[in-house]
């Protein structure tokens, strides 16, 4: 772990925000202001000006003249691939700025931005580069007719991302984006607006033409709806809420039938069952590790735990242990594990669940207590629900904050249903000690990413590696070679001699 005092690396250092547009660095021109204070002591971190719809239009005719002439969408695979692996070796040679703009902007632990976030963003990119390189057109020859299937780039991409993972979740729209050829425009979160535009300016530094990558930051409302109504714009792929996703279908349908890649919300289920045999501490430290991972800000946290009444009385008692251990403190502190809340509206909105868990019957194990106030900070102790009713707030919605809803189940069939039971279907985690059910939940659980552990001995990974969201978490793929194929324009070609 670091020793790099990062208080005086963050006083010593200037937050600004500007526009990519070309290969030109701007402030915006727009006359709204956005302003952005600090998760860890309330003080204002910076501010830009929005967005406008003008902006986006000048970034998507850059783009387009990008993509139009060439400049990228007509070099080599290996030489796009070579240019995102340099981009690659400059995240990497700048980790520590990145990983500060990302512990100021939501708030996460130094340490963490540092390991998880910088080192996601470099497997991304460099994912992507190795994996255009394996992508082929499929040919065949019957009689005299040759026939091939080519995989062409499709245009200028437009991207829009949350808030909770600025950087690596940027790089999920930039390393499939720019490895098969297209040109990318990229809206990033106005709550998280610090490394967007410094990425697409590494992306120069590494060679990538200008145009080819363009950042326009602002409002979702204003720059988000724009870019998704532009009709240059032949696909946009979105990282956020369902409601905006909703709102984005919308848009594409009105203006020119984009193509969509949507992952949305989640309210992902943790199912134990009680013929688990393997260490229920280890087990207990997975299950809270997961669900308050970025202080509870991550689309497949698994905020509904499910136990089997068998089981419960012995996991519960460590999942509470381990839950009240920990202590949100300054996130650029390295012993930091759990940070502060990206803002105070956010925190006052999980603060409203804690409330409504209360009204809906369910019992307050531990947290859901606002503290450090004297920082000025936006600080939540993680909370445990016990008894909740399916049909309540906290049971239903997306928080996207450190609380965990805990339901009691007897059978598998009545834990399927519970899991089920839910608009979103993007990821469920079981622990079962029986082979038969883990194909069955397999079969049954209604979701895009099953994560399903007999032991804890091999970590589980990959989350999302090319699955697609089921339900209202949204469309499409990201990950893994599928994801770079939905990228593509595929055209059949048929040559008759």
């Amino acid at each position: 772990m670091t020793t790099k005092n990062w208080v005086t690396h963050f006083e010593n250092s200037v937050q600004e925000v500007f526009n990519i547009i070309g290969d030109n660095k701007r402030e915006s021109r727009g006359d709204n202001i956005i302003t952005k204070h600090s998760a860890r002591d309330g003080q204002l971190l910076y501010q830009f000006g929005a967005g406008t719809p003008e902006e986006v239009a000048e970034a998507v005719a850059a783009a387009k003249a990008a993509f139009d002439d060439g400049r990228w969408s007509r070099l080599s695979v290996h030489q796009r691939a070579a240019a995102l692996q340099k981009l690659a070796d400059l995240v990497e040679a700048n980790k520590e700025e990145l990983a500060l703009n990302e512990a100021l902007d939501v708030g996460k632990p130094i340490s963490e931005a540092l390991s998880a976030d910088v080192g996601a963003t470099v497997s991304t990119l460099r994912s992507a580069a190795e994996g255009a390189s394996k992508i082929a057109g499929l040919a065949a020859q019957d009689g005299g007719v040759f026939s091939c299937k080519l995989l062409k780039p499709i245009g200028v991409c437009g991207a829009i991302v949350g808030w909770n993972y600025p950087m690596s979740l940027a790089s999920q729209k930039i390393g499939p984006a720019l490895a098969m050829g297209n040109t990318l425009v990229l809206k990033p979160s106005e709550f998280s607006s610090l490394s967007a535009w410094r990425l697409a300016e590494l992306a120069l530094e590494a060679g990538i033409p200008d145009g080819v990558f363009n950042v326009v930051n602002g409002a979702g409302a204003i720059v988000g709806d724009a870019l998704a109504r532009h009709p240059d714009v032949r696909l946009l792929s979105f990282t956020g809420s369902s409601a905006t996703g909703k709102r984005l279908q919308v848009a594409a349908g009105e203006s020119n039938m984009k193509r969509l890649i949507l992952e949305c919300g989640g309210k992902s289920p943790y199912i134990v069952f009680d013929d688990y045999e393997a260490d229920l501490n280890a087990l207990a430290k997975n299950m809270v590790s997961n669900a308050f991972e970025n202080q509870g800000a991550l689309c497949v946290s698994p905020s509904r735990v499910l136990l089997q009444r068998g089981v419960k009385d012995r996991l519960l008692p460590k999942l509470f242990e381990q839950t009240k251990a920990i202590e949100p403190n300054d996130p650029l502190d390295p012993n930091t594990i759990f940070g502060g809340i990206i803002n105070e509206a956010h925190m006052k909105k999980v603060l409203g669940y804690v409330q409504s868990g209360h009204t809906d019957g369910a019992q307050l194990l531990t947290g859901g207590e606002q503290i450090r106030q004297e920082t000025g900070g936006y600080y939540l102790t993680p909370a445990i629900f016990d008894n909740v009713k399916p049909t309540a707030r906290i049971a239903k919605e997306e928080i996207f904050g450190p609380l965990m809803s805990v339901f009691t189940f007897d059978t598998e069939e009545e834990a399927v249903a519970l899991a089920n039971d839910s608009e979103y279907g993007l990821a469920a985690y079981a622990a079962t000690g029986n082979a038969g059910r883990m194909q069955r939940l397999a079969r049954d659980l209604d979701v895009g990413v099953a994560i399903l552990l007999s032991t804890l001995d091999q970590a589980p990974g990959g989350i999302g590696f090319g699955a697609e969201p089921h339900k209202q978490s949204g469309m499409g793929v990201e990950g893994g070679l599928d994801g770079l194929m939905a990228y593509t324009a595929r055209s059949q070609v048929l040559m008759y001699f």
